[in-house]
């Protein structure tokens, strides 16, 4: 078995440049959690950052709590490694969140074939971002 070795902030962030997919959990209205499954990335400001739509639950879940948690894993799950970042949330809309969708879109999936084609997609699907200060993160022990 590999030594644990705790998580700073500076791993974590390191880890979501590498690692992009995860689990963004929110307060519901009601105080329950609402889980979204998510494609992360960091942006040159340290702070994680995902691309929904406006009309997105997570969304309205955020503008009224902005607290969150995003759990990021590598893809073989088991064994490969996983951070948990926790924060609070801003939700940047159209038009100053489309640089930061462009910017998102080359970190996880590389160049697009079409900037153009992307961009009209990002305003016909009113998307924005969420970008989340880390305030903490996981694991610190292991259970």
């Amino acid at each position: 078995m590999a030594e644990f070795k705790p998580v700073d902030i500076s791993t974590a962030q390191q880890f979501l440049t590498r690692h992009h997919w995860g689990v963004l959990a929110t307060r519901r209205k009601d105080g329950g959690l609402q889980m979204s499954p998510i494609t992360v990335g960091m942006d040159d400001g340290g702070r994680a950052i995902i691309s929904s739509r406006e009309t997105a639950y997570k969304a309205n879940n955020l503008r009224r709590n902005p607290r969150a948690a995003v759990c990021t894993f590598t893809p073989n799950f088991h064994g490969g490694g996983w951070v948990q970042v926790n924060g609070s949330a801003e939700i940047v809309s159209l038009p100053d969140a489309l640089e930061t969708l462009v910017y998102l879109q080359r970190q996880v999936y590389g160049e697009h074939k079409s900037w153009p084609e992307f961009r009209e997609r990002m305003v016909r699907e009113k998307r924005i971002i969420i970008r989340i200060a880390i305030e903490s993160v996981g694991p610190k022990a292991r259970g």
